[in-house]
């Protein structure tokens, strides 16, 4: 088994939602959602168009978007965007290209733990903080550490809802790698939840996506899942 520690957690089958010790606990079997990064991006507003936008915004909020502290507001907004919402840029497909047949027959498992989550929740367009697991079953081929992290990286780089990140990141791996299996993993808190609404400060959600072994045999989740349980952390947000 190789384990690669960088800060999370999990359940069996199909849309079961739990509320356990204030933890949602969300299984899903949803296909992958695919974004054709190209085509969303042909056709999207001017950078102009985007401050002016957001201009209007200011004002609708009932500020002076001409007064010294927000005069330069729109272009640093359009900035920050376009850095949270990358993703859309980025064909996650291509970031697992490159992979390697000379491990030497290795085939346990390969766990990437703890990585940290920024994403935006595509109802409010307010902060998912998090973390997650990620782990597949090599099946002759492997990809360096860091890729399956840019993956989690460029579909968080969107607007998200958790389960449809749970299940695109998973599929991806599946899609492109064809391991024996793959988990993933994320918990995270979710600021529509608790800065605004019901607010409800200190509540996370985890989502669980199994495929392959992972699914099928249960030794090899429960070997998984004591890997992540060691270390669970709590979801900042």
């Amino acid at each position: 088994m190789s384990e690669y520690n960088t800060g999370l957690l999990p359940g069996p089958r199909a849309r079961q939602i739990r509320e356990l010790r204030g933890i949602g606990t969300v299984n899903i079997q949803t296909p992958n959602h695919i974004i054709d990064a190209k085509a969303t991006l042909e056709g999207r507003p001017s950078r102009a168009e985007a401050e002016a936008a957001i201009r209007t915004l200011l004002r609708w909020t009932g500020d002076d978007p001409d007064r010294e502290g927000l005069i330069d507001t729109p272009a640093r907004v359009a900035r920050a965007y376009e850095e949270f919402f990358a993703g859309y840029a980025v064909d996650p497909v291509d970031l697992l290209a490159r992979s390697f047949e000379e491990t030497d027959g290795y085939d346990e498992m390969v766990v990437l733990r703890d990585i940290r989550i920024e994403s935006h929740c595509e109802h409010h367009m307010v902060p998912i903080i998090g973390r997650a697991h990620i782990a597949y079953l090599p099946a002759g081929r492997v990809v360096g550490i860091s890729k399956l992290a840019r993956v989690l990286e460029v579909y968080a780089k969107r607007l998200q809802i958790q389960e449809k990140l749970t299940a695109q990141v998973a599929n991806c791996i599946n899609d492109v790698l064809k391991p024996k299996g793959v988990a993933v993993v994320v918990e995270a808190a979710h600021q529509c939840m608790t800065t605004r609404g019901i607010h409800k400060p200190g509540v996370t959600m985890v989502t669980s996506r199994m495929l392959g072994a992972f699914r099928d045999d249960a030794s090899t989740r429960r070997e998984f899942l004591a890997i992540i349980g060691g270390q669970r952390g709590v979801a900042e947000g």
